[in-house]
């Protein structure tokens, strides 16, 4: 069983970076070029596909293979800056709660239950209300219920680091609060973080594929997965490649970061490396990712 770990990790870590790469080719390859311009509608209604346009057009004349490379572009930076705004908002308010008085994380962790029980869809609603329509405010709205999970799991995380002998022979020898969060608790965070980050990457994809199927992602001409969903359903048996494509693309994105936090939590889980690496810049925690999402309730699933 030991001797397959290793291959089947490979395997998950390679498979879910191929098929994140296949993405973002096509997100880079849009940026310089594009068969047909998102605003030419002189290719027919419905084209079916063929050497002028790959997967036909939609209702409008527009070509579907310049729609999905300029989607593919959104789908990865929605899902990235949610994952960044997410990730740096929330290991902030997670480290705060972590170190605050018992007043202060009790505090916080209540505002965060009740963040992390709005939907992103109402989140995302009341800012489109106040801001309007827009691929910047999917990314908030994404980001904001996203930095409540995420500072869930940073809280938990310190808090175990906190209890630490090494941390106490660190403070004692005189490490300020500071180094004890640089030299401790960010490194044994991480694994667990980066493993929950990835699995958030795939849940905003689908968030942003959502609220664009709503009217409330990038607003026309932008191409979003979502709006090419909406804006074919009406045709789906007519013209299925407006449908298959961008459902395809969702499919191939999401399922590629989901394997890619499959391979990053067997590595980054301890239980399955052995005991060789227990200290090094401090002891690393006994508990691997899984440990982390069961403390949390699981709360990284409900993103989207």
């Amino acid at each position: 069983m030991s001797a397959r770990r290793p291959a089947r990790r490979s395997v998950s870590l390679v498979v879910g970076a191929v098929f994140v790469g296949i993405v973002l080719a096509t997100a880079v390859v849009s940026l310089f070029w594009l068969p047909y311009s998102l605003y030419d509608t002189t290719g027919g209604r419905l084209t079916p596909p063929g050497a002028a346009h790959w997967l036909g057009t939609d209702t409008l004349g527009r070509d579907l293979a310049s729609q999905l490379l300029v989607g593919a572009r959104i789908a990865l930076a929605t899902g990235l800056g949610a994952v960044l705004l997410g990730g740096l908002l929330g290991t902030a308010i997670g480290l705060v709660a972590a170190f605050a008085r018992p007043w202060l994380d009790d505090t916080l962790s209540a505002v965060l239950d009740i963040v992390i029980a709005f939907p992103t869809l109402l989140v995302a609603m009341l800012l489109v209300a106040a801001r309007g329509a827009s691929l910047g405010t999917a990314i908030v709205a994404i980001g904001l219920v996203m930095s409540a999970v995420v500072a869930r799991i940073v809280r938990i995380l310190s808090r175990r680091v906190l209890r630490q002998d090494y941390v106490t022979a660190a403070r004692t020898s005189g490490t300020s609060w500071a180094g004890i969060v640089v030299q401790h608790v960010l490194p044994n965070a991480w694994p667990t973080l980066a493993v929950n980050l990835a699995l958030q990457f795939g849940l905003a994809v689908l968030a942003e594929a959502s609220l664009s199927y709503l009217g409330l992602g990038a607003p026309p001409p932008n191409a979003s997965w979502g709006r090419m969903l909406q804006d074919a359903q009406q045709t789906a048996f007519e013209a299925p490649a407006g449908v298959l494509a961008p459902g395809i693309a969702l499919v191939v994105l999401v399922i590629g970061a989901n394997l890619l936090a499959d391979g990053l939590r067997d590595v980054a889980d301890p239980t399955r490396r052995g005991r060789g690496a227990t200290r090094g810049r401090g002891s690393r925690l006994q508990a691997g990712p899984a440990a982390a999402a069961t403390e949390t309730g699981a709360t990284d699933g409900r993103s989207a």
